[in-house]
């Protein structure tokens, strides 16, 4: 079959993935006896449309998967989706012009999957554009009833084990999600604001001046602190102040926790403006006021202030203070604050029941477990080890929220019994179920109410290694640990995290063997993400694939190490172009050869060996020396050094050297034996296999179309993707004739320049070419090479001169050119 002279990508894109579902290349063979290779693949939100930054790191992931699909692994390589949180909430709201609350939990969850449904097809349309080897047949929902079963039996197991307690306590809440959120959920944020000293007085009447940047929480001041080592304050104990405006008094009270040397050195503790509120609050066991509501506005206990958000408060209470001559100075000041990942607005703390999962007391076995996992790039382990060496609060697992996994709780209202649901009746909504036992198992009453909330959508999204062995029956032939998390480094506090946590509490073992941590497609300085699309000026994945063949957009994405924010840059797409190009057209150059040659199962090409000549040992010393290289950056996941193996290989080895030292032999093969020819051709059929196998994995469609024009007749393989890639099948060694042909090349190398130096083609012929050295055994072994060294020189005649020559040089006499070159 004659190969197109361009390569059609659209075309071949097609025929590629439509073979590739036919025969089921990727599907989990569940039979198979080879090694499993697991991926703990991370389930995209649906909210919406995908970005290129999601393609950046499902990239990394599937080439990774390719590899080792080529190494001989039976590879399970799921893909979920998670659609059971605010995002999904919010996006179907808007597609559907309503409002959740509106409707009863069952029948928006039913609406979400038909909605979802349609999204994650198109999700599944893009990723199969792109070339994704996942097994489509293993796709789950973290919304789904398998996966609501198994998200409520993970609360009702670690609440029977004692690591899930309700208590009242404050949280960090977000008035504008409405919601209470989990540290993990939390940014930090740079903001202006003004430092603002505020005039207050003992009860006796002596002036005090503190210095806050939340006046407006003056209703909610409930005492005021100093550091006990500051004389300057040592009198005031057991005193009492007044606090302006409102003019109710509160406790002057001594903690070390105070910073002298801030402001003035005296902090009013208001409930709760920050950790260190709260923190007074337990340790003093100080009164509670809520100035702030479940609505972001101020309660009726703040006076003035009452109906107010957080701004307008705050504009508020300085005018009056300013009225009142009790705002004695202020200035602007630049600080970081916690604001909701989702939002970016920042935090409240509110005191609610929540659900809360047991972190600090365990935290020295968090960071112990880090050690069992093998983390790829190392160094993201140790933000992993800083996250929880620095968390300060237990996990909260409950939103206020409507849309969600509901608790399988009711609560009696008499003896205040937490009843769980049976596990038979799961996935359970108590606010749609009555209690099935009708009385409470401590007391008989019959006052039971469901749990309101809905578990944090991390609580469910930690299990998906569980999801992936149908935990608890566990009856997949995929088991924990599974091989691979793959993740981007933003999420290691979340997903890395809370699922090393699950894993532990359930099942006293790590989720996987290693963790693979991909960096940030970045704008400028700005990471490409959904909340930030048309902000950024980086094309979509669908406009990317209009104006790229799907493997150039993948080798875009190779170029980015693991663990490394990387610009988007068209440049780079560029070069993935000229790669894909200049594959097709070396291919097609070698086709004849290739398809010459005379391919026999039943001979063993070690045969042929050993009557290779110079040239093809060298090359293949080249490329198995490349392979060798290709295969220790690849087994450290290190693709992007790999790629940059196999380019020079192919463009500087392969193309520009042994293509060229090969063209006589393919243009005027009556000059040669057939045993040079039949040499040429196998090592262009092994070599040309080969290269196609270490681009498999970056670029899968070119180099299976390649494989099904020119090899698949003799290979019989069905497809590329499914051929072993052993390293150890390349062990050709062969310094000594690889040293010989390098000389060849410096001796081309020198024609070349001389020929360019005096303006002379390349395929201008030479009448003598004199070869000058003052190694004598260096001429004897260029001499085994004078057919190959006239053929690309376009000499007619060799000389071999045993002496120096001072400078290289070109001499014409008439139309007779003679060079003279020094090796």
């Amino acid at each position: 079959m004659e190969m197109d002279k361009h390569y059609e990508h659209s075309a071949f894109e097609k025929q590629a993935r439509e073979l590739w579902e036919e025969n089921k290349i990727y599907q989990f063979d569940k039979t198979s006896k080879k090694e499993t290779f697991s991926i703990d693949t991370p389930p995209p939100t649906v909210s919406g449309s995908l970005h290129t930054g999601h393609v950046f790191s499902y990239a990394h992931t599937d080439i990774i998967a390719r590899f080792k699909r080529m190494q001989g692994f039976n590879i399970f390589y799921p893909m979920g989706f998670d659609d059971n949180g605010l995002a999904t909430e919010r996006f179907v709201e808007k597609t559907h012009k309503i409002k959740a609350h509106n409707l009863k939990r069952s029948e928006f969850i039913k609406l979400c999957l038909q909605e979802t449904e349609k999204v994650e097809k198109e999700f599944e349309n893009l990723w199969k554009s792109l070339g994704f080897s996942m097994d489509w047949t293993k796709v789950y929902s973290t919304i789904s009833n398998r996966v609501r079963k198994i998200s409520q039996y993970s609360f009702i197991d670690l609440y029977n084990k004692n690591f899930i307690y309700r208590k009242s306590e404050p949280s960090l809440y977000c008035t504008t999600c409405r919601t209470a959120v989990a540290q993990a959920e939390l940014d930090d944020k740079e903001i202006t604001t003004t430092f603002n000293d505020i005039e207050f007085q003992t009860q006796d009447g002596e002036k005090l001046i503190i210095s806050t940047t939340r006046p407006e929480l003056l209703p909610a001041c409930v005492a005021i602190f100093y550091n006990p080592e500051d004389t300057r304050y040592a009198h005031l104990k057991d005193k009492n102040a007044v606090v302006p405006i409102f003019n109710k008094q509160v406790k002057i009270l001594a903690d070390e926790k105070v910073d002298p040397e801030k402001g003035s050195g005296l902090v009013m503790c208001c409930t709760f403006g920050d950790q260190t509120d709260i923190h007074w609050f337990k340790k003093h066991k100080l009164e509670f006021i809520q100035a702030v509501g479940n609505n972001g506005k101020w309660t009726n206990v703040t006076g003035p202030l009452e109906g107010l958000n957080a701004i307008e408060a705050r504009k508020k209470i300085l005018e009056l203070l300013k009225d009142s001559k009790q705002l004695l100075s202020q200035k602007q000041i630049t600080h970081s604050v916690n604001v909701h990942e989702r939002c970016k607005q920042e935090i409240e703390y509110i005191i609610f029941p929540q659900w809360f999962i047991k972190i600090l007391e365990n935290k020295q076995i968090f960071l112990d477990l880090a050690d069992k996992i093998d983390w790829k790039p190392a160094f993201m382990k140790s933000r992993y080890k800083d996250w929880v060496s620095n968390l300060s609060w237990d996990w909260c697992i409950s939103r206020q929220r409507f849309f969600g996994i509901p608790f399988p709780v009711w609560h009696c209202q008499d003896c205040n019994q937490i009843i769980l649901a049976d596990e038979k009746d799961l996935p359970i909504d108590p606010q749609e179920i009555l209690y099935p036992g009708k009385h409470c198992p401590n007391c008989s009453g019959t006052n039971i109410k469901p749990d309101t909330d809905v578990m944090d959508t991390w609580n469910t999204s930690a299990l998906t290694p569980q999801i992936n062995t149908n935990w608890p029956e566990n009856n997949t032939s995929i088991s924990m640990p599974m091989s691979m998390r793959p993740q981007a480094h933003d999420i290691i506090r979340t997903w890395a995290f809370d699922t090393i946590v699950k894993a532990h509490y359930h099942s006293n073992m790590i989720p996987w063997k290693e963790i693979v941590i991909s960096g940030h497609v970045l704008a400028g300085k700005e990471k490409v993400s959904k909340s930030k699309e048309g902000s950024i000026k980086v094309p979509g994945p669908l406009d990317l694939l209009k104006n790229y063949p799907a493997d150039v957009i993948r080798y875009w994405a190779a170029n980015g190490k693991l663990g490394t924010d990387t610009a988007f840059s068209e440049n780079q797409l560029k070069i993935g172009q000229r790669l894909i190009t200049k594959l097709w057209n070396a291919f097609r150059f070698c086709k004849e050869h290739i398809e010459q040659f005379k391919f026999n199962n039943n001979i063993d090409n070690r045969d042929i060996e050993n009557n290779l000549d110079n040239l093809n040992k060298w090359l293949l010393d080249n490329f198995s020396n490349t392979v060798k290289t290709y295969h220790s950056y690849f087994e450290q996941y290190d693709y992007t050094l790999a790629l940059e193996t196999a380019e020079k290989f192919f463009w500087h080895i392969f193309c520009d050297n042994y293509l060229e030292l090969i063209k006589d032999q393919i243009f005027n093969p009556d000059k040669y034996s057939e045993q040079i020819l039949q040499n040429t051709r196998f090592t262009l059929y092994t070599v040309g296999l080969g290269i196609l196998k270490l681009f498999a994995p970056i670029l899968p469609h070119i180099t299976e179309t390649i494989y099904q024009q020119l090899y698949k007749d003799k290979e019989k393989a069905v497809s590329l993707h499914i051929i072993t890639f052993n390293k150890n099948l390349y062990n050709y060694s062969f310094e000594k004739e690889a040293n010989l042909i390098n000389k060849v090349i410096e001796l081309i190398i020198l024609c070349r320049k001389v020929k360019t130096e005096n303006k002379l083609s390349l395929k201008a012929e030479i009448e003598n070419l004199n070869i000058y050295s003052e190694k004598n055994e260096i001429l004897e072994q260029l001499k085994q090479e004078e057919t190959l060294i006239l053929g690309i020189t376009k000499a007619k005649n060799l000389n071999f001169l045993n002496k120096k020559l001072q400078d290289n040089n070109l001499e014409k006499i008439g139309e007779i050119l003679n060079m003279s070159l020094s090796i």
